[in-house]
């Protein structure tokens, strides 16, 4: 059974850090490349980062590039997200999200990141 599983969300100060972690079952990790989503109130889900499966290759979104840093370790079957100079406009569900061939998209069920003072 295919699992994705959040964690390291919680509330954080304006300016703040974190680190979101991401800990996959049931398929072969090392060969998939992962994304990090996020959902703020209201709005429709963000694609915010991707990492290829060597971790050769990372890409962002114009709201996170230069603030947030995606990696992996495949010995751990673990992503993560760094996420630092936090704003409110942060504040979503994180989710990782990864795309496996015929068995479609998986998600987590997220993580709650809330920036405020």
């Amino acid at each position: 059974q295919v699992q994705l599983v959040e964690s390291g969300g919680g509330l954080v100060v304006p300016g703040g850090s974190l680190r979101l972690s991401c800990v996959a079952s049931g398929f072969n990790f090392e060969i998939y490349g992962i994304n990090w989503y996020r959902q703020a109130p209201g709005k429709e889900r963000e694609k915010v980062a991707y990492i290829t499966p060597s971790s050769s290759l990372t890409t962002y979104s114009d709201s996170v590039k230069g603030r947030f840093r995606i990696s992996r370790d495949n010995a751990r079957n673990t992503a993560y997200l760094d996420m630092s100079a936090l704003t409110p406009e942060d504040t979503a569900v994180y989710y990782c999200n990864t795309i496996l061939g015929t068995r479609g998209p998986q998600w987590g069920k997220g993580t709650l990141v809330t920036v405020s003072s």
